[in-house]
Parts: C-alpha cells; structure tokens; sequence
C-alpha cells in the first residue's frame, strides 16, 4: 500500500510540474506579447510625432534601436524608406496594417513568419502628408521561447522531482504508518484509530471481530455439544452390541437387547436429521422473500395436517390433540412450515401429562398472521424461558432424552420464523402449561 500510494503521489506531483510549466511559458509568453504591442504602438506615435514636428523635411528615416523597424509608404504603398532594409522593397498596399491606417488613422497587425521561428507586430500611423509609418518589431514564437526556457525548466523540474520525492515518501510515511499501526492491533482497534475517516472502518472490522469470536465460541459449543449427543446413544450401542457378541446375553434377551440398540439408533438418526436442517436453514438468504420455492400457503392446513399426522402419538400418550381456528394465507415455504409446526406440537406431546391437551390454532391478529400451539403441560420456568430457542438446551434433560428429544426443535423452529421474517411469543407457567405464539408478515 505505502509503494502504491508513494508512487500516485509522486505522478501526480510530476503531471501537476510540467503542466506548470508549459502553463508558465503561456502565461509569459502572453504578458510579453502585451507588453511588445504597447511598446511598439508607443515608439509609432512618437516617431510619427518626430516626423510632424522636422516639417515632414526628412526623406530617410533616423537609426533606431536595433529590435526596430521603421518603414515609411507613400499612398500608393510603396516603401520610400526602410531603416533595415537595403534596395527596393515590394509594395506595401496589400499589408493589413497600412490598409487599416490609410482607412482609420492606426493600424496594427501581427504574423508569424513562413518558418514559425518569429512573430512580427506591426503598429501603422497616417501621416498628415497621406504617408504612412510603419513600427515592426520581430520577436522570438512561443516555441522559441520554450526551447529556449527548457534546460532551465529541466533543471528546475529535476530539483523540484527530488523535493517532491522526499516530501511524498515522508507524507506516505506518516499516513500509513498510523494504519499499519491499526492492522497490528485488531484485538483492540477501537484504540489506534488515527483518522476520523477510517473510524467506520474501525467499527466495522471491531464489530466482524466480535462476530468472529462468537462464531468461534458457538463453533466449539457446539461441536461439543453434537459430540456428546451422539457418544451417548453411541456407548449404548456399543456396549449391548459388545454384549451380544460375546455371548454374555440369554436367549430370550436379544429382543430386549435388540430394541434398545434400534432405539439408540433412531436417536442418532434423529439428531443427525436435525444437525443437517439446522445446517441448511443457517445457509439459507436472511430473507426468504426473494426465494422461488415460496408459494401462497394456508396455515389452517398446515395445523390440520400436522394434528392428523401426529394423532397416534397423542393417544400414545393419553393427550387431546386439536386443531382449530380459521383459514389465513401467507407467502412462505411449505415444507419449512410444516416442520416448525410439527416441531411445536412434538414439544407440546413430549412435555405434557397423561390426560392433558395440546391445541394448535391458527387465524389474525392486527395486520399479521399466527400459528398457535398451546398445552397444558409441565410448563417452563420465567427464568429459563429465554433459552429454551437455544441449540441443545433442555428445559428437563432426562424427560427430553427419555422421550426422544434431540433438544435442536425450538432452534430450528427459531430459524424458520426468522427466514419468514416473522417473531416468537412465548408464554409460559411451571404446573400450567406452555403456549408459543408465531406471528407471520
């Protein structure tokens, strides 16, 4: 960074010099053309006052400076003298300056020789005799002047490159030093910000820190916590596995033995089904509005079909299970839906008691739309409510195991709401029971 930016700087300081340059010699060269016009017209009108006041007696012009020419045309235009000039000259009639004075008194003009080299300016006065006199003075073209300039703007401009040189690296210095500075200290960047402008930045890359170490905290939780779920039903497996291998199981114990192991099993199946949907809904856009597999969907039918589906469990578990409520459409996908409100009403069955009833209902509330799974159950203690959506975490852990729980539910269910852009309402009593409220756009 501090070579790509010491070299901007200094190609940007050397543009800025030579155009500076060239833009000096334009300047001067436009001053001195200003200022030869107003000598010339000056050094006319007083060699024309020479002229009035002799008695017109003289008929050859007087020397003058060597950077002069003075030129005397009768009517006609021809060159009576010339204070340059040796022989005959050609007729001045056609030349713009003497045109202009024999029409308005003064005339002027200025050329550029055939070679480019020189730049003459005229200044022509009418005599009273009906003659004219003619002041030319040549001098050096703007390209002259710049050749004739430019060892000394090279010189300059080298001086100038070296000064800029040392002045860019300091600047570059001072500039990315602070910066490094910042990089080095990521832990506590909030500290080393040198520049009002790079506060954002610093903000930025402190609040992608925090999110870093969190991902990494949650990583290792749960990582652990995945780790410990499956070594249990893994050890349970292995032993009456081990168990029935060696023979130390009679007979008529396989079938209990073999049932335990299937039952381990479908535990394992069941928490790894969970990692992997937990997995794909933690993947999925944080807004699902935009996703083609949304579609117009009906949560009344939602809530029947899942009170249809789990129906036996209910029984099984001497439970109530209904559905009521009353049609309402929402924009979500489907089969998310369907698993958050199959999720809800497992917990309801699972932690509920032989004789008690779970409802899912659904209809409006103001401008939204819910789903509603209310029980009668063991219900949740205040303190515990807010982690109940947490990975893993088990209100009653033997209750939740015994009854097959993988404690990811609630978590997925959080993700879904989330994804549909909805919100939890949680309300729950120890000994009342539990109802959990989604609300949808």
């Amino acid at each position: 960074m501090q070579r790509k930016l010491l070299s901007k700087m200094f190609f940007t300081g050397l543009l800025g010099a030579v155009l500076a340059s060239f833009a000096s010699c334009l300047i001067y060269y436009q001053v001195f053309s200003l200022q030869v016009r107003s000598d010339v017209s000056r050094l006319g009108q007083a060699y024309a006052n020479m002229y009035e006041l002799s008695g017109q007696q003289f008929s050859s012009l007087p020397d003058t400076m060597e950077d002069y020419r003075l030129t005397l045309i009768d009517t006609d235009g021809n060159v009576l003298s010339d204070s340059q000039a040796i022989g005959v000259l050609e007729n001045h009639a056609d030349r713009p300056e003497v045109q202009e004075a024999l029409e308005k008194g003064v005339g002027s003009d200025e050329r550029m020789s055939t070679t480019l080299s020189v730049k003459t300016f005229y200044e022509a006065i009418l005599l009273s005799d009906g003659r004219v006199l003619r002041v030319s003075v040549d001098t050096a073209s703007i390209y002259l002047v710049f050749l004739t300039a430019l060892p000394w703007l090279a010189l300059a401009l080298v001086l100038l490159l070296i000064l800029e040189f040392v002045l860019s690296e300091t600047l570059t210095r001072s500039l990315v030093s602070p910066i490094t500075k910042m990089g080095r200290h990521l832990e506590e960047i909030e500290r080393f910000v040198p520049y009002p402008e790079l506060k954002p930045l610093a903000e930025a890359l402190a609040k992608d820190r925090d999110l870093r170490k969190g991902q990494e905290k949650f990583r290792r939780e749960f990582t652990a916590n995945v780790s410990h779920e499956l070594k249990t039903p893994l050890t349970g497996i292995s032993g009456y596995a081990e168990m029935m291998a060696s023979g130390m199981v009679r007979d008529e114990d396989i079938p209990r033995f073999s049932e335990r192991i299937h039952r381990e099993a479908s535990r394992m199946i069941a928490l790894i089904q969970d990692i992997i949907m937990l997995s794909e809904l933690e993947s999925q856009p944080a807004d699902l509005s935009l996703s083609p597999e949304l579609e117009n969907i009906d949560l009344a039918e939602i809530g029947e079909k899942t009170v249809e589906r789990l129906l036996l469990q209910a029984r099984n578990a001497y439970l109530t299970l209904t559905w009521e409520g009353e049609p309402v459409r929402i924009h979500g996908n489907a089969a998310l839906l369907e698993e958050l409100c199959e999720n809800l009403t497992e917990n309801a069955i699972r932690y509920n008691r032989p004789g008690g009833f779970v409802i899912v209902s659904t209809g409006t509330s103001g401008k939204k739309a819910f789903l509603r799974v209310k029980d009668n159950g063991i219900g949740i203690p205040k303190a515990e409510q807010s982690r109940v959506f947490e990975r893993f975490y088990r209100v009653d852990k033997s209750r939740s195991k015994a009854k097959g729980g993988t404690g990811l539910g609630l978590s997925i269910v959080k993700h879904i709401v989330l994804l549909h852009q909805g919100e939890i309402q949680l309300e729950s009593e120890p000994g009342v029971g539990t109802t959990v409220t989604v609300f949808f756009p």
